[in-house]
């Protein structure tokens, strides 16, 4: 499939203008495959990969079709959680920037009501918010959906996980029936198409063609390690792949305080991200981490929903996600736009069996790697360590005080090699440019026998004829 110039969609010139100040020239594929059918007015279920670009494929119709002499709402979007629906209408603040009178507004738990009914009543044509809130402001009859002529579910997968199938049925059930109703989803679950066949009508299925549920950029990988061991393990990970920006996964809260305090304590740039925490320390964790003032972000997969950070280069499956779908959408989070990234999971012992299903259910070639040796991490840190120097040799070219300093301890008497070795055993103390010694050995779960292989595609085919098409 060839994928579509904006250029060439009959869109507004403010649109276009909007696009090109976003530095977006062509769409991806779900993009090419939806807006036009969307613009047309037809129901529609979009489904491809987390990070594909799933947002403008509704966004830039949403804003074509805008009638901005009405300042009711026109337009309600759905999402899972705060942060996406934050992002959602930045999206969407920045294809309407040269549309005079077009508003959005964003409603989410953890605000006060009453600044979001100001800004409701000033008038917004596109409302963004999360199932709980927006039902709160329909109760309050704050909220009017007489206008609505679109509504868009974002991450249907996730709201259903999150419990929000109740919440989602009687909100699209006080829209009017005439409306448009367009849903995009990762993963196509048999609650999705139960809700799409009750509340669309004549919809079109839409679907990203890919051989694998996990997008062909990310290199995906798995050790087999005891539970005592992760840590030591992701700790070697860390150091050898040396990361700007990694998501580490566990399955509770308490695992990623865990996690995230033994790392600090090994001298890494990290903070945690889970459900026990204030929305206001939240949102600073994910300033930092967007803003890369935090490398290393350890999450819990409710907690991590909705994210969309650029250029995450590595996840880490700490622990092996709970459902199979939270495996496609941990993974999403690098990879993203059509970038390279990789996934490493920890497999313990006794998880082999349920890690072949996920296997199996992502399509995914998964590979086996063996644990990296202390020698292969000592030898990586050196290499970082030489590079480094390297880096900062050509920025001490001009700087004469230093070079007056080489010539003091030159007439001491001492060689450059005393003094480089001397320097150097100075910038090389644990903690301040390497970490905390590491363990010598990290010994590997004997392998499992294998499981009845018609017993196990029997339960594959069980959980794909309950939760997918």
């Amino acid at each position: 499939m060839n994928n579509l110039k904006f250029k060439s969609m009959d869109l507004l010139p403010q649109t276009q203008k909007a696009l090109n100040d976003m530095g977006f020239e062509e769409a991806t594929p779900i993009q090419t495959l939806t807006i036009l059918p969307v613009l047309s007015g037809k129901d529609v279920i979009g489904q491809a990969q987390t990070g594909t670009g799933k947002t403008l494929a509704y966004a830039i119709p949403a804003v074509e079709m805008i009638d901005e002499h009405s300042p009711l709402p026109q337009f309600l979007i759905l999402c899972p959680t705060r942060e996406l629906a934050l992002q959602v209408s930045e999206t969407l603040k920045g294809l309407l920037k040269y549309r005079k009178g077009a508003n959005v507004v964003a409603i989410y738990g953890g605000q006060r009501i009453d600044l979001q009914i100001r800004a409701i009543r000033k008038g917004a044509q596109v409302v963004v918010g999360t199932p709980g809130r927006l039902l709160d402001h329909i109760r309050r009859k704050t909220l009017k959906l007489s206008n609505v002529k679109m509504v868009v579910l974002d991450e249907a997968d996730e709201m259903l996980n999150m419990g929000f199938i109740e919440d989602i049925q009687t909100i699209l059930s006080k829209i009017p029936q005439e409306r448009q109703t367009t849903l995009f989803s990762a993963t196509m679950p048999k609650a999705i198409l139960e809700l799409s066949k009750r509340f669309q009508r004549d919809r079109e299925f839409l679907k990203v063609s890919h051989k694998e549920l996990v997008v062909n950029s990310i290199e995906q990988y798995y050790y087999r390690v005891y539970s005592t061991d992760k840590t030591e393990l992701l700790s070697r990970l860390l150091t050898i792949h040396n990361p700007e920006s990694a998501m580490v996964f566990c399955n509770t809260r308490a695992r990623v305080n865990e996690v995230a305090d033994d790392l600090r304590f090994l001298g890494y740039n990290v903070d945690a991200l889970h459900g026990d925490m204030k929305q206001s320390a939240r949102d600073k964790v994910m300033r930092g981490f967007r803003n890369k003032n935090i490398k290393i972000l350890v999450a819990t997969d409710v907690a991590a929903r909705g994210i969309d950070v650029d250029n995450v280069e590595i996840i880490f499956n700490y622990d092996l996600p709970e459902y199979h779908e939270y495996y496609i959408h941990r993974v999403g989070r690098t990879g993203r736009m059509g970038k390279e990234g990789k996934a490493f999971t920890f497999v313990t012992r006794g998880e082999m069996d349920r890690f072949q299903t996920i296997k199996r259910y992502s399509k995914a070639d998964i590979k086996y790697l063996k644990i990296p040796t202390i020698k292969e991490v000592e030898g990586r840190k050196r290499e970082l360590f030489i590079d480094r120097i390297l880096n900062n040799i050509a920025q001490v070219e001009n700087e004469k005080r230093y070079k007056k300093m080489v010539n003091i301890f030159l007439s001491y008497g001492y060689t450059l090699e005393d003094l480089a070795t001397t320097l150097l055993k100075m910038m090389d103390k644990d903690g301040e440019n390497g970490y905390l010694p590491l363990r010598e050995h990290i010994q590997e779960p004997p392998k499992e026998k294998k499981k009845d292989k018609k017993r196990e595609k029997r339960n594959i085919s069980r959980y794909r004829k309950n939760y997918r098409h």
